[in-house]
């Protein structure tokens, strides 16, 4: 085999992990922008390397993509960035191949917006071991092969992960997709109404809402948590006006989406995303509402929104 056909063989090689590697790094770093660049970085080494020597492709990358991702969240920038509190995990539609594996339960918890915002609790080292026996059922072994560290060590990790998670983690199950649907549909209702005692019954006592402003310009997130606070911020962020519309650029419909396996709204002027504003409910009521509008973190959405054909909208001008 001439180097060119090596070349185009170990390229389609490394390919065939592509998805796999992006879905690795997403739930490591929490964005798909970042998660696109360990990938673009790891192909970097992997065409670097003598890849004769390489036994097992997919351990090698996996291994890479790994340490790439566990040194971007060592870095001092992302250090500053996820402590000051300007941190959101960047949402995905569902469908995105960043969200596979979704086989289980599992699967599906670990690249939710909640865990992945308890994750911001665990550090590198925990995060990796999460995700990798989680996510990917590797063994301790195999874990303790990624990361350079003893299969006890790996154990010890995932057990303060799950532990730390566990604290603080709102269970429910998985929630019937025609009845979170009815949750939104009434909580848009309600809040486009600006009836504050039904926003109310529809929060759990302990519900919290976070946003990162209109337009995405908040300094640091804004956070809310009583359900009287949430159903006024609610109320007034939901109710139009021309200076929001000059806001955002003109009068978008609504629809509902899934983002990240949860129930969502989105903000529509023609094929962009320009607010996005995710729930999280647990035993028939909200626990959790999220606010996104910075467009560096919408991006992907509106991206596969544009790849697929939406339903009619539950508000056409809002």
């Amino acid at each position: 085999m001439d180097s060119t056909a090596t070349d185009r063989f170990d390229t389609s090689r490394f390919e065939a992990s592509r998805n796999r590697l992006a879905s690795l790094a997403y739930r490591l770093l929490g964005s798909a922008t970042d998660a696109e660049d360990a990938v673009q970085d790891t192909f970097l080494h992997w065409q670097s390397v003598d890849r004769q020597r390489i036994k097992v492709p997919e351990a090698w990358l996996t291994k890479v993509a790994t340490n790439l991702c566990l040194d971007r969240l060592r870095s001092a920038q992302a250090r500053r960035e996820r402590t000051v509190g300007a941190w959101l995990p960047e949402p995905l539609l569902d469908g995105d191949p960043m969200l596979d594996p979704a086989d289980t339960f599992e699967q599906r918890e670990s690249v939710s917006l909640a865990v992945l915002t308890l994750m911001e609790r665990l550090s590198p080292l925990e995060r990796a071991v999460y995700v990798l026996r989680e996510a990917f059922s590797y063994s301790h072994a195999e874990v303790a092969e990624i990361l350079d560290i003893t299969e006890s060590a790996s154990q010890q990790h995932l057990h303060r992960a799950r532990r730390r998670i566990n604290a603080v983690r709102r269970r429910g199950g998985e929630v019937d997709p025609a009845s979170a649907r009815r949750i939104v549909e009434e909580f848009l209702a309600a809040a486009s109404s600006g009836r504050t005692e039904r926003l109310v019954a529809l929060l759990t006592d302990d519900a919290t809402a976070v946003s990162d402003g209109a337009a995405g310009l908040a300094e640091t997130l804004l956070r809310y948590d009583t359900p009287h606070r949430i159903a006024a911020v609610v109320r007034a962020g939901f109710k139009p006006t021309p200076a929001k519309r000059r806001l955002i650029g003109g009068t978008p419909a609504i629809h509902y989406a899934l983002v990240n396996g949860a129930p969502a709204i989105l903000f529509m002027l023609g094929d962009q995303v320009v607010g996005a504003v995710t729930f999280d409910i647990t035993n028939g009521k909200i626990a959790t509402v999220r606010g996104i509008a910075a467009p560096t973190r919408l991006a992907r959405v509106a991206e596969a929104w544009r790849q697929h054909e939406p339903e009619p909208p539950l508000i056409t001008e809002w």
